[in-house]
C-alpha cells in the first residue's frame, strides 16, 4: 500500500479556492483540456448546510507500463465520490475503478491552509492499494506517478485560471 502527500501553493484566498474547486466550468476545462481526459462528467453535485458532495465519472489519459495498461484495459475509467465537510473544511474522496474495484483502492483527503495574503497551501493525502499478485506494486507506483503529475498540473492550471477568471 502506498501513502503519499502532495502539496502546492495556490494564489487565492480560502473562499476563492473552494468556489473554483466546485466550479463546473473550471473542472471540465481542467480534466478535458489540461489533463487530457477523453471523458469527464460531473454526474451530480449537491449542497447542504454542512456538506458539499460531488460524484464524477472520468476516463483518464493512461500513461502506465504495458502490463498495467493490459490489466486495466483500454477503456479504463472511474467514478469518484467525494464530500466536503464545511465545518472541518476537508474534502474526502474515493475512486471506484471500472476494472478490479475489489482489488484496487484509491482514496484520500484534501485541505488547505493560508500561507499569506491571497495564498493557500493545498495538501492532499492519498492512499493507493493494489492487491494484485505479481504487479500490485507496479500498479501502485505507476498510479502514484500519474497522480503526482496530475495534481501538479492542476495546481498550475488553477493558478492560471485565477489570473484570468477572478
Amino acid at each position: 500500500m502506498g501513502k503519499f502527500t502532495v502539496t502546492h501553493e495556490i494564489n487565492c484566498d480560502e473562499e476563492t479556492f473552494w468556489k473554483i474547486f466546485f466550479d463546473k466550468a473550471f473542472n471540465e476545462k481542467l480534466y478535458r483540456d489540461r489533463l487530457s481526459f477523453p471523458r469527464f462528467d460531473i454526474l451530480e453535485q449537491t449542497e447542504t448546510d454542512t456538506r458539499m458532495s460531488r460524484k464524477v465519472a472520468g476516463q483518464p489519459k493512461m500513461d502506465v507500463p504495458a502490463p498495467v495498461a493490459k490489466l486495466l484495459g483500454s477503456g479504463f475509467s472511474y467514478t469518484e465520490e467525494g464530500s466536503f465537510d464545511k465545518a472541518t473544511k476537508v474534502w474526502r474522496w474515493k475512486l471506484i475503478p471500472s476494472t478490479m474495484a475489489d482489488k484496487v483502492r484509491n482514496e484520500g483527503t484534501m485541505r488547505i491552509e493560508p500561507v499569506g495574503d491571497k495564498k493557500v497551501r493545498r495538501i492532499a493525502e492519498i492512499t493507493i492499494e493494489a492487491k494484485v499478485f505479481g504487479i500490485g506494486g507496479l500498479i501502485e507506483s505507476s498510479t502514484e506517478k500519474q497522480l503526482r503529475d496530475g495534481w501538479g498540473d492542476s495546481a498550475v492550471f488553477m493558478n492560471d485560471w485565477i489570473k484570468t477568471h477572478t
